[in-house]
């Protein structure tokens, strides 16, 4: 598999590494400096998404795909952000909620490198 391969595999599941495992994620984006292989890589990949995700790993990287957007984002959308966080912290939201919001955003302006991330293909 070539550098430029691993690399666009890598973008797809980044997101989803994120949300199951910081530990998993930080893992990854070092061994891809050095010469980590395609069997290496799939098999961080699929450790870490077999994790239950914790609350502050989902928030983490919903915040991080929110970065994607907090520019350009209306005065509502910013609201919405915000109150899906406190809502997913007191439990009166779903991570389904979150990454709607995000897929949401993501579509309404073109955020493309998000709509290619495995993540976003479940929500």
């Amino acid at each position: 598999m070539s550098q430029h391969t691993k690399e666009k595999l890598w973008s797809e599941y980044k997101y989803e590494v994120m949300w199951h495992s910081q530990k998993h994620y930080n893992q990854i984006r070092e061994e891809m400096k050095a010469q980590l292989t395609e069997d290496g890589l799939k098999s961080l990949i699929d450790e870490a998404l077999a994790i239950e995700p914790q609350k502050g790993s989902m928030l983490n990287t919903f915040d991080h795909m929110w970065g994607y957007f907090k520019k350009e984002a209306t005065d509502t959308e910013k609201e919405q952000h915000q109150k899906l966080k406190e809502n997913f912290q007191s439990d009166k939201a779903t991570q389904t909620d979150l990454l709607q919001f995000i897929c949401t955003l993501a579509e309404k302006y073109q955020g493309k490198y998000l709509l290619d991330s495995s993540i976003l293909k479940k929500a």
